[in-house]
């Protein structure tokens, strides 16, 4: 040894680093494009369960029923007692799961709560192209669940 330092990278660290620098260009961005889509998923079927509790708690609190209604073809829903309307993804696939005399026709229905909070009971499910939603709601107690399952094809 001289005493002095040599400075720079070697040949090895070099090839290492470019190594995990293409893993990261090459890993990254489809991680990254598979959580956007999970994400706007996961937001439309919060959306309905936030719509379904709200309409369970607003025929408890006042003492009348509620109904949330959601239109399949047009891709929204709404509330009674409820001026808003909310539109859901178009890139998702919607199912209604409900009791026969709550389908208004082939593409709209409801769910409908009780001032004792039981409903008609159902459930909605949002599908995307990988991943798919349950958004269950219990006919006894009005209970609104998410729950994960498998796209249908």
């Amino acid at each position: 040894m001289t005493g002095r330092w040599q400075r720079g990278f070697t040949l090895l660290e070099m090839l290492v680093a470019l190594v995990i620098g293409v893993l990261l260009v090459t890993l990254v961005p489809p991680l990254l494009s598979g959580l956007s889509g999970g994400t706007e998923l996961r937001g439309a079927a919060r959306q309905l369960a936030a719509g379904l509790r709200s309409a369970r708690n607003q025929a408890v609190s006042r003492q009348q029923e509620a109904v949330l209604t959601i239109d399949l073809a047009q891709r929204r829903f709404g509330v009674s007692g409820d001026p808003r309307i909310i539109a859901l993804p178009g890139s998702l696939v919607f199912r209604l799961f409900t009791a026969q005399s709550e389908l208004l026709n082939q593409t709209t229905g409801n769910i409908r709560f009780f001032p004792d909070g039981s409903s008609t009971g159902g459930a909605i499910t949002v599908s995307g192209p990988k991943l798919a939603y349950r958004v269950n709601v219990d006919w006894l107690t009005g209970a609104v669940a998410i729950v994960d399952q498998d796209a249908q094809p």
